[in-house]
């Protein structure tokens, strides 16, 4: 079975770490999640969800989702004998992108993706913080050039979206579609019909 991993951190953007993991588990894979003390805090402030479960995140139960403790470098996911197919961190806060264009392993979620990085696996950054300063600009160039994705949570407005709902699916479905991930989100560019009227 595919594992994939994702991490969630502290930046604003909840509603992209509920949707994204929510679609997830539909598919025939395992996630293992990552959860960083200041993504709970955001997530109790942004979803309303004071005490996080992998239920409360998702909705419902799932028993193919592993929660692995932030702090547990012995986890698998610290080893790249372990396999996966990827990992995502969506979404990404600026420190946690910093941390891991530093190289800095000192927690779960940042020793994953660097092991993610070394194995030359796929590796997708979704931040959302704005607006970037340019020592934020210069790591996310560094981690471009090591391997990494960066998928920035900047949704797009030609699928004319009526909720935030619809906001939140289109940067999910760019993400999914990173990991090769079939999907029926109503996110597609669609042209228009041509009008009879437009120079040929």
């Amino acid at each position: 079975m595919m594992q994939l991993v994702l991490g969630i951190s502290g930046a604003s953007g909840a509603p992209y770490a509920r949707r994204l993991p929510q679609l997830l588990v539909g598919y025939e894979l395992h996630l293992h999640l990552v959860v960083s003390p200041a993504a709970r805090q955001v997530m109790a402030a942004e979803l309303d969800l004071p005490e996080f479960s992998v239920a409360g995140l998702l909705g419902r139960p799932a028993d193919n989702v592993t929660l692995h403790s932030y702090r547990d470098l012995l986890a698998p996911l610290t080893s790249g004998s372990f396999p996966t197919a990827g990992m995502v961190v969506c979404p990404c806060s600026a420190h946690t992108l910093a941390a891991i264009a530093g190289g800095l392993a000192d927690n779960l979620l940042t020793r994953a993706a660097l092991v993610t990085l070394k194995e030359a696996r796929r590796l997708v950054l979704v931040p959302r913080e704005m607006p970037l300063s340019a020592v934020t600009l210069e790591r996310m160039l560094q981690l471009s050039r090591a391997g990494a994705i960066i998928c920035p949570a900047c949704p797009g407005f030609y699928h004319k979206p009526a909720a935030i709902d619809d906001l939140v699916d289109f940067v999910v479905a760019r993400v999914l579609d990173l990991f090769g991930l079939p999907h029926h989100l109503a996110t597609r560019w669609q042209p228009p019909a041509p009008s009879d009227s437009a120079e040929g």
